[in-house]
């Protein structure tokens, strides 16, 4: 949620992010209206109830303040429920204004007009036994898609095997690489409120990716970051003991609506998948610093693997309505013919924690509202990229060597599972 003071202060501004974020439709002169009137009506309750309270001490020697402070309460109780009104729908229109964009935000419609910033690594180029990370995984047996549609729906998926044992080993360095970068590690729920939701941004710009609970204030959560910032809701930490860091392993749950027609072969996009996340939250003033560095937390995770990849600043049609900049690394994924999306890392400044009311203060009286930074350590991806870069001529896909002496075996190979 942006600050109002932005739409009373400078409304055009406003507006031209609206229309260049895509929501050209809301209409940023309807919300001042109402926030004038809101105003208005504050103050009006107010001086009512000032007059009530000095009525209030004449009524024992002017019987005739009873009756109009009677009439008061009347007239309170009627501008406290129209009040109550007011703000419901000002809050619904505001919760739809998108954040204000970085500077940096280059134009674009999608993820084809995203910026590159630079590439490491070469494309592996080997005759392949099989085109991509799902014939592998078939011929492999790691990867069982038929029985995952069986007990489930088509998007959900197995990985058997030694392939389940590379996941976990992947998910395991992760969090232990980033502790030593000083995260602290949480387990958390799987479930969130809508409150939750709705403070991260998710709601009501993803309502169709939510998994809803039926007849319940809960939904599948589609990323621990919901889980993660929701921690801190209508809290206000020390200044002096920002930033805090925190990683989590879970998995995610999103329908993916609207995703038809996107190249979707194999277990790239599912319903069900799981990831290792970063959450920071942060002083203002060092968002982009932070920015930066869970960048450089995932190249290093990604490097560390030998993947080739490259990475992009995203473009003002591919960014979440939440973000304020955003970063993509993405992998080369030799059986797809190109680069496809490996980790995202989004800057939301103070659009979750004004939702959430999450602030800080500082010994020194500065206080506010603290920025957070979601980003990506780990996800399925991963795994499917080890695969797809990895393959060697017999079929055969070796381990990376960051991971042999977790998973205690150098390749996967046919009849292993």
């Amino acid at each position: 949620m942006i600050d109002i003071a932005a739409i009373r202060e400078n409304p055009e501004l406003v507006k031209r992010n609206c229309a260049r974020r895509g929501f050209p439709n809301i209409d940023i002169d309807a919300i001042s209206r109402l926030d004038e009137e809101i105003r208005s009506l504050i103050k009006s309750v107010e001086a009512m109830r000032a007059e009530r309270n000095r009525l209030s001490a004449e009524c024992r020697e002017k019987p005739e303040a009873r009756e109009k402070v009677k009439e008061l309460k009347e007239e309170i109780a009627a501008g406290e429920k129209s009040l109550l009104t007011k703000e419901q729908e000002i809050d619904e229109k505001l919760s739809w204004l998108p954040n204000f964009l970085a500077p940096e935000v280059p134009d674009g419609k999608d993820d084809s007009d995203n910026r590159e910033i630079r590439r490491c690594g070469e494309p592996k180029q080997f005759p392949f036994k099989a085109k991509d990370h799902q014939e592998i995984g078939e011929k492999l047996g790691i990867i069982d898609t038929q029985r995952g549609a069986k007990v489930a729906q088509s998007g959900f998926y197995y990985w058997k095997g030694k392939g389940a044992q590379l996941c976990n080993a992947l998910f395991f360095w992760a969090q232990r690489e980033l502790v030593k970068k000083g995260f602290t590690s949480l387990l958390t729920p799987c479930l969130a409120k809508e409150k939750t939701l709705y403070g991260t941004g998710y709601l009501p710009f993803f309502a169709e990716q939510t998994y809803s609970i039926k007849n319940e204030d809960l939904a599948l959560i589609g990323t621990s970051e919901q889980t993660l910032v929701g921690y801190y809701a209508d809290e206000t930490l020390k200044a002096e003991k920002l930033p805090q860091m925190f990683t989590a392993f879970t998995p995610c749950f999103r329908t993916e609506a609207g995703s038809y027609g996107k190249a979707s072969r194999g277990i790239f996009r599912v319903h069900q998948f799981h990831k290792v996340e970063q959450i920071i939250f942060c002083l203002p003033s060092e968002s982009d610093k932070y920015h930066r560095f869970c960048l450089e937390n995932e190249e290093y995770l990604v490097k560390s693997l030998g993947l080739p990849y490259r990475v992009v600043e995203v473009c003002v049609g591919d960014l979440g309505a939440p973000g304020y900049r955003k970063y993509d690394i993405e992998a080369n994924f030799p059986g797809f013919g190109g680069y496809r999306e490996l980790t995202s890392n989004t800057n939301l400044t103070d659009f979750q924690s004004r939702r959430l009311n999450i602030r800080y203060k500082g010994d020194d009286g500065q206080k506010g509202f603290v920025h957070t930074i979601s980003a990506t350590a780990v996800t399925d991806r991963f795994a499917i990229a080890i695969l797809e870069n990895f393959q060697q001529e017999d079929g055969s896909v070796l381990v990376p060597d960051i991971l042999k002496d977790i998973v205690g075996f150098d390749k996967i190979s046919a009849g292993d599972c």
